[in-house]
């Protein structure tokens, strides 16, 4: 089950992002770290009713935030659509005793759909250019490749954004 997530999910939430980190790390992929994801943006995200979580008998195995806001970031990306009407996947994370069972799948075929369904025009996300199971993922969903952005707190490798059209 999808459904909106809660100030009562954070801790869980938190556990599943710093396991998500270790396991990257052990890949060597530095991706996630002390600075991101953090609970001020899980906490943005739930007042904003953009987080949501995948459980299995009220356990929450996973999340994704899908955001109507831009940042500042991004607005030098040259974006397929001209960007007032896109939602932002931002934060998509599986516990990782749980993942290649399809949950991040399901993550993201809600978020389209749920998108799809409002009318919005496109998808957006970055993803990490040293993350190549990632970009495999988002190629493998239909999502086109386009600029780099960077986060200084987190890489100084870019990450790739992403965007599917509809």
């Amino acid at each position: 089950m999808i459904r909106l997530a809660q100030k009562n999910d954070l801790n869980r939430i938190l556990q599943i992002t710093s396991l998500c980190a270790r396991e990257m790390r052990s890949r060597n992929i530095f991706q996630w770290n002390e600075h991101y994801p953090n609970i001020e943006s899980f906490r943005e995200d739930i007042n904003n009713d953009e987080l949501y979580v995948f459980c299995v008998k009220n356990k929450v195995l996973g999340c994704i935030s899908i955001c109507t806001f831009m940042d500042e970031v991004y607005k030098q990306v040259s974006w397929k659509t001209i960007g007032n009407n896109s939602i932002y996947i931002h934060r998509l994370a599986v516990d990782p005793k749980f993942q290649k069972k399809g949950i991040g799948n399901k993550l993201m075929d809600f978020a389209e759909k749920k998108s799809k369904l409002a009318g919005i025009q496109s998808v957006r996300l970055d993803t990490f250019s040293q993350n190549k199971v990632n970009q495999k993922f988002y190629e493998s969903r239909g999502y086109i490749k386009l600029d780099d952005v960077y986060f200084p707190m987190q890489s100084e490798h870019p990450f790739h954004c992403y965007e599917l059209l509809f």
